[in-house]
């Protein structure tokens, strides 16, 4: 066998020789002791702080703006970072001091009603890639908190029989209900919120649940479906 034919089956001093010259670059790196870390330590503020600018420069300048022409109001005090996913026409109404983290999305259906809204009160966060399907309203509380993926719907999006989703005929009037969020609701990342749910003030929704029917105030429900784990009075609540 020649020594080509060694090298590819993985034979041979020559293959061995590049596996350790691989491996030794691979293992390369600048190193950050007592002389380097001081210098480091100043770029790496240097990075953020650069980074940190353009953000703000572009939410001041161009995402801020752009957004704010798509609200009917806008309460004092909006925090942003990047441009909201906006499809349809419809109404969004922000409270004060609400802040929209990353990019959430707002998607607005049509066909039951010209002006479908999206109201968000005082003091509440949307946490990163957040998603409300809205076909009629949405309404959530004041103080209250999303985490990173929640998304609502209100509405069940197409027909339940596959000849009309088919014929790409729309959903019917009765699939879609307003979703209400009570004040001082706290909802996990990746929660589902669907059609027609009040969830009551100062609840909280476990992580990764599903929503499907109402919430009681001051309670803990998590789960697919969603259950009511515990009063936050106190009193545990049977399985």
């Amino acid at each position: 066998m020649n020594i080509t034919a060694r090298i590819r089956q993985g034979k041979g001093p020559v293959w061995g020789t590049l596996k350790q010259i691989a491996r030794a670059l691979l293992a390369i790196h600048i190193p950050v002791n007592v002389l380097t870390r001081p210098l480091f330590r100043l770029l790496y503020g240097l990075h953020v702080g650069i980074r940190e600018g353009i953000i703000w420069l572009g939410r001041f300048f161009w995402f801020e703006p752009l957004f704010r022409s798509q609200c009917v109001a806008v309460g004092r005090g909006l925090r942003m970072e990047f441009l909201p996913y906006l499809s349809g026409k419809g109404r969004i109404v922000l409270g004060d001091h609400v802040r929209l983290s990353g990019k959430p999305s707002i998607s607005f259906s049509n066909r039951l009603r010209p002006d479908p809204e999206l109201i968000i009160g005082d003091d509440t966060f949307i946490g990163h890639q957040c998603g409300f399907n809205v076909a009629t309203s949405i309404r959530i509380g004041n103080h209250c908190l999303l985490a990173t993926g929640v998304r609502i719907y209100d509405f069940d999006g197409h027909p339940y029989e596959a000849d009309r989703r088919r014929a790409n005929e729309p959903f019917p009037p009765e699939n879609s209900r307003p979703v209400v969020i009570g004040d001082d609701v706290w909802i996990g990342s990746e929660v589902v919120i669907l059609k027609g749910v009040t969830i009551g003030p100062r609840s909280i929704v476990a992580a990764a649940s599903v929503v499907a029917s109402d919430v009681p105030p001051d309670t803990i429900v998590g789960g697919n479906p969603a259950r009511v784990l515990k009063r936050l009075a106190g009193e545990e609540t049977l399985p």
